[in-house]
């Protein structure tokens, strides 16, 4: 268990600022909402932020992978992929990296989208994926978001790995005790103290000739790693804490490690 040393798992990249400019930071889109809903945006964007910095640190975390996974959470670039379930945590455990996040127009992207960019991750759409890829960045997917089907892969990240030539990540985090919201995504918002297992799985390259056909078998592998990550974490995560599954006692701004 290592904590994250950028200057270590970066070096291939040029460094650069993390947060946005004070034009990027005020989204323009927000005034598609109600005078209420805008207000409700707020007191959301508020209370979320206070609560994933003072539950975060009281987190217990272990980082888990396979064989041939990345090994850093920071390493970049990489095109990776998440369960919108796993919002929350995943939002602390990789603060203050420069994780570029695919958004959406949507009420809940916005509200998400505004809460980690105080986290130190940038909102991008589209073609600007592309570029943040070039740029040395990883860029990040919660791929069953915004509105589901839950637990069902989308065809973005093989399509952007294909063009792209970065390698497709994934990673699932199970939390042990949590409140789960009555919502499509059953998202999790972890209790304090609560022990989270964090599972990377192998890394999977998208050739540049890749056929229409190839890349719905690369989406399908897509969806088996990140089921087999899940069944993984959600088996194992009652024995983060033990010599198996060893937790950092105080995480500074995020975990690494490999088992």
């Amino acid at each position: 268990m290592i904590p994250i040393q950028p200057s270590r798992y970066n070096n291939f990249v040029p460094e650069a600022a993390t947060s946005e400019s004070p034009t990027a930071a005020t989204s323009p889109s927000s005034q598609r909402f109600t005078l209420r809903q805008r207000v409700v945006l707020r007191l959301i964007i508020t209370v979320g932020y206070w609560f994933i910095r003072l539950i975060g640190p009281t987190l217990r975390v272990c980082v888990s992978h396979e064989e041939g996974a990345q090994q850093t959470v920071g390493q970049r670039p990489l095109i990776v992929s998440f369960w919108h379930a796993c919002m929350i945590p995943a939002t602390y455990l990789c603060r203050n990296i420069g994780v570029r996040v695919m958004s959406s127009n949507s009420y809940d992207g916005e509200y998400m989208g505004r809460i980690i960019r105080k986290f130190g991750f940038v909102a991008v759409k589209g073609s600007s994926s592309r570029r943040a890829l070039q740029e040395g960045w990883t860029v990040a997917f919660s791929l069953d978001g915004p509105r589901g089907p839950r637990y069902k892969v989308k065809p973005g990240p093989v399509a952007l790995a294909r063009s792209s030539g970065v390698p497709l990540s994934m990673f699932h985090m199970a939390v042990e005790r949590a409140w789960v919201l009555n919502t499509w995504d059953r998202l999790m918002i972890p209790k304090p103290f609560s022990r989270v297992l964090m599972r990377f799985g192998k890394l999977i390259v998208v050739p540049a000739a890749a056929s229409e056909e190839d890349l719905k078998r690369y989406q399908e592998q897509l969806q088996g790693s990140l089921d087999r990550v899940c069944e993984f974490a959600e088996a194992n995560v009652h024995k983060v804490g033990s010599r198996e599954f060893p937790t950092e006692r105080k995480i500074p701004r995020g975990l690494e490690g490999s088992r």
